[in-house]
């Protein structure tokens, strides 16, 4: 079995294995409590899929290769 040091995703410092870490997948709890602060200020987000398909749609009445007898 390999052996696999991670890194903080905050600090980029080696990470110790969930048996050791409580703050795990982060090194501590500071870089822990500093990732939460960042979604609560919406620093990071998750895009929202059916607003990304709608903005490609056209709206009705204006789709080059229908007429206005189409449904």
């Amino acid at each position: 079995m390999s052996t696999t040091v991670r890194e903080c995703a905050t600090c980029r410092k080696p990470v110790a294995p969930r048996a050791e870490n409580p703050a795990y997948p982060f090194c501590s709890k500071r870089c822990r409590m500093v990732d939460l602060g960042r979604w609560l200020g919406e620093e990071y987000r998750v895009p929202d899929r059916q607003a990304d398909e709608q903005e490609d749609e056209l709206p009705a009445g204006q789709h080059p290769e229908r007429t206005d007898g189409d449904a």
